[in-house]
């Protein structure tokens, strides 16, 4: 972060989503760690769901959160791998107005130094819709720690420069 006159810390609306067939709110670690995460940043947490690895119901629940004027941010962990029914780039690709495709890339880039090659696997992506910032994760823990500290909870941060997505906000900058 450089200077340029000190900015106040602003809490985004965040809503955590969990892509899983076998997971339910105790075994859900991943969901929890970025619940957790986000309260510890300064955030709220606006809602958190579990949901089947199913294409449909994970884009019903996040469409719901794009077109809500409270939240700003919505994370999903799970189902971004290639295998069974994993399908979460595909429920939320169709709903973005525009994808950050250095998020994917950056994660990726990220994630190869702890894991190696098998970074390949992960089809993280992220993208805005409707004024709110889509974040599509992995469901291990690990994957979500590395993506909220290196590059999530930066962005997130208005007082990260020279630029962060809460500037791109408007409507929470309006309140």
């Amino acid at each position: 972060m450089s200077g340029r006159g000190a900015r106040e810390f602003i809490a985004v609306n965040i809503a955590v989503l969990t892509a899983s067939d076998t997971r339910d709110e105790a075994g859900d670690k991943s969901g929890r760690a970025l619940a957790e995460r986000l309260r510890a940043a300064g955030h709220r947490l606006a809602d958190k769901q579990i949901v089947p690895d199913d294409i449909y119901r994970i884009r019903a629940v996040v469409a719901g959160w794009i077109a809500d004027p409270d939240i700003q941010a919505v994370l999903t962990t799970g189902g971004t791998g290639v295998s069974g029914r994993d399908g979460s780039p595909e429920a939320v690709r169709p709903l973005l107005d525009k994808t950050l495709d250095g998020f994917g890339e950056m994660f990726r880039a990220l994630s190869y130094q702890e894991i190696g090659t098998s970074t390949l696997q992960s089809r993280a992506l992220a993208g805005v819709a409707n004024g709110t910032y889509v974040f599509v994760l992995p469901g291990s823990p690990g994957a979500c720690a590395l993506a909220w500290e290196k590059l999530i909870s930066h962005q997130l941060d208005h007082r990260t420069r020279p630029c962060n997505l809460v500037e791109m906000m408007p409507r929470l900058l309006e309140k």
